[in-house]
């Protein structure tokens, strides 16, 4: 066998029985790859892209509703941008180390944190989006006889789309990056495996590389995806 799992635990290389490219500890072996794919690295990497959607998803939505009350009481504004600057500012193994006493070992302790730091990018950006329709735009909305509802769906939300994706752009590249390092709390997502790997005394190099490209090409097939999904909202974008 090219690898032993401990009880409960993670992937060890045996690198006496394993081929020269693992007993020599090479940077990277395609045959550990594939024989370890389905039991620790496409779990890892499921595990990793369910985080990011629960994550950004609910980011998303609280994000959306200080906005509104910020767009509506614009008094509003600067504390909850305040709050949101303060939050980002926090570290990340701070926040998980003090959720664990009140949450435990699960998801949530990793999630919550990673949801607060994408306040600070999704509210600032749906804020700018929703103050950036041109006041011209929406005096002829009203003229045309919308109401306060029918102009906000139909006007403000459309224009502030760009602004908004390009928000949801960065907090999720952002949330697949912080979110290896929940593993350091959780034995979950991407992180685990790269963690696993710098734990034995002679660093696997293998499966540290390996979830290392898994979580970049994660975080770039992400960002062309939401790129992509901007382009089909605000197809009047692409007109010269």
């Amino acid at each position: 066998m090219s690898g032993l799992r401990a009880a409960g635990g993670p992937v060890i290389p045996n690198f006496g029985q394993a081929s020269a490219c693992l007993r020599n500890n090479h940077w990277f072996c395609p045959s550990w790859v594939r024989e370890h794919w389905g039991d620790t690295l496409q779990p890892a990497l499921i595990q990793h892209i369910e985080l990011t959607l629960i994550v950004v998803s609910i980011g998303l939505a609280i994000s959306f509703l200080l906005a509104l009350v910020s767009y509506r009481w614009r008094v509003f504004d600067a504390p909850i941008g305040a709050a949101a600057d303060i939050l980002y500012t926090l570290p990340s193994i701070a926040l998980f180390t003090i959720l664990v006493p009140i949450t435990g070992l699960r998801v949530r302790t990793i999630a919550i944190p990673l949801i607060l730091y994408t306040l600070f990018v999704l509210y600032r950006n749906i804020m700018v989006g929703l103050q950036s329709v041109p006041a011209e735009v929406l005096e002829s909305a009203r003229g045309m006889g919308l109401t306060r509802r029918q102009t906000f769906l139909r006007v403000e939300l459309p224009l502030a789309t760009p602004s908004i994706m390009a928000g949801v752009r960065v907090a999720t590249v952002a949330t697949i990056s912080i979110a290896t390092i929940g593993a350091l709390v959780l034995h979950y997502g991407l992180g685990a495996p790269i963690f696993d790997a710098i734990d034995i005394a002679d660093i696997f190099r293998t499966e540290l590389v390996a979830a290392g490209v898994l979580t970049i090409l994660l975080a770039l097939t992400a960002d062309g995806l939401l790129a992509l999904l901007q382009r089909a909202l605000t197809p009047w974008t692409r007109v010269r």
